[in-house]
């Protein structure tokens, strides 16, 4: 009879192999069509955006892709060198021989584990932000501020992530065969709780938020949602260019405490019948429920993949054919969350295509939404400034844009408002 313990290797390996060699193909391809089409503004553009920009925006995404060939070697590197090279269970070892047995070493493993993990991505994070960002002319932070930014996450990530990781650890040890739903429910009043408190408590200690005084757009953006049948608790902007060139626009918040918050960048490029139209769009994600769809299959996809690992936890196989030697007669919560957090990703690459498509539909719908509620004119121009001035390329490869996209391409978005 297979070892189960070398079938759970096994499978790691392949689906390691496999999923290597899908991100490498698809990168691959990406990079050739866009390399392909860099010499030329495709046709239903050439009017619109210059040759200079749209090659700049070709540069800027072979740039990230190739940088992004080496976060994903880095990425399968470090996860062997987690589980099958025995990582994992080195770190375990040693916080046992510190600690010793109990809560204390089950949450000093997770947060060793992660701070560790943070320290293997500083070196291309810094590259990512004071390198590319910084040669194609979208990064505004400087070494203080982003030292500063990374402190405060931290500090952050502890103060919010151990209660949670405490009671989850917790219910895992005494809540017996169900605690995987327990510790479901938990987990999903906790994100209510942050995605609650994060526009007045969180958001506010990396950005400054400040009331939207224009006061003709304010008029503008208030009647409109009067029309759309939503309220908002007020009209801010964000200081978004202390770090980056690039803009956005977003909701945050339940209910009748909702903002609309406005990148100040935004405000630079877009006039008022754009800006109006970019919030009507953003309406039209509330009004078709998009987010509440999406928190729902976030919660339906957590209490599956929590039943799945209550399940693996009780396997020895799970451990040992993932390089680690669990404790017997000890507790193993930690563990067991540690290498689930790890291999799923794996597993779950492989459906992202289903959830980028659906996110692409939900953009459709919402675009849809605003050429009702706006001028369609106006959304097409600020759709083409947005693309323009965040460098993003009018020409991806179509396999690339079914996996990772969750926004439309340019392309389509405008063949659709025009449809």
């Amino acid at each position: 009879m297979t070892n189960p313990s070398f079938l759970m290797t096994l499978a790691l390996a392949g689906v390691l192999i496999a999923n290597l060699l899908t991100k490498l193909w698809l990168a691959s391809r990406q990079i050739r069509h866009v390399a392909e089409h860099k010499h030329e503004v495709p046709p239903d553009f050439a009017q619109t955006i210059a040759l200079d920009a749209h090659q700049k925006a070709a540069h800027y995404t072979l740039t990230k892709l190739r940088v992004g060939l080496i976060d994903l070697a880095l990425d399968a590197v470090t996860l062997l060198g987690w589980t099958l090279l025995g990582g994992l269970d080195w770190l375990n070892v040693l916080t046992l021989h510190w600690l010793g047995e109990g809560m204390a070493q089950q949450i000093a493993l997770v947060v060793c584990f992660s701070l560790i993990g943070g320290l293997i991505g500083l070196p291309l994070s810094l590259y990512q932000t004071f390198g590319i960002e910084q040669r194609f002319g979208f990064n505004n932070s400087t070494v203080g501020l982003w030292l500063s930014d990374l402190l405060k996450s931290v500090i952050v990530g502890l103060v919010l992530g151990l209660p949670i990781l405490w009671l989850v650890l917790w219910l895992m040890q005494a809540g017996g065969g169900l605690w995987w739903l327990y510790a479901w429910a938990a987990l999903v009043v906790y994100q209510l709780f942050v995605m609650w408190i994060a526009p007045n408590v969180i958001m506010p200690l990396f950005n400054k938020f400040t009331p939207l005084q224009d006061a003709t757009l304010k008029e503008r953006v208030t009647a409109l949602m009067t029309r759309s049948g939503l309220t908002a608790k007020g009209f801010f902007v964000m200081d978004g260019s202390r770090r980056s060139a690039h803009s956005n626009a977003f909701f945050t918040g339940f209910g009748s405490a909702k903002r609309v918050v406005f990148y100040d960048t935004l405000l630079e490029q877009l006039n008022g019948d754009e800006m109006e139209a970019v919030l009507a769009h953003e309406l039209g994600h509330f009004k078709h429920r998009h987010i509440l769809k999406m928190m729902l299959t976030s919660f339906a996809v957590s209490l599956v993949g929590l039943a799945l690992l209550g399940w693996l936890s009780a396997q020895v196989w799970f451990y040992t054919g993932l390089g680690v030697s669990p404790n017997l007669g000890g507790n193993n919560s930690a563990l067991a969350l540690l290498l689930f957090m790890l291999v799923l990703p794996l597993f779950t690459f492989f459906t992202s295509p289903l959830s980028a498509r659906r996110s692409r539909g939900f953009e459709f719908e919402a675009d849809a939404y605003a050429v009702a509620h706006s001028q369609a004119s106006a959304l097409r121009s600020a759709l083409l400034k947005l693309y323009q001035d965040n460098a993003s390329t009018l020409t991806p490869d179509p396999l690339y844009v079914a996996f990772y996209y969750s926004h439309p391409p340019a392309s389509q978005r405008l063949a659709r408002m025009g449809a």
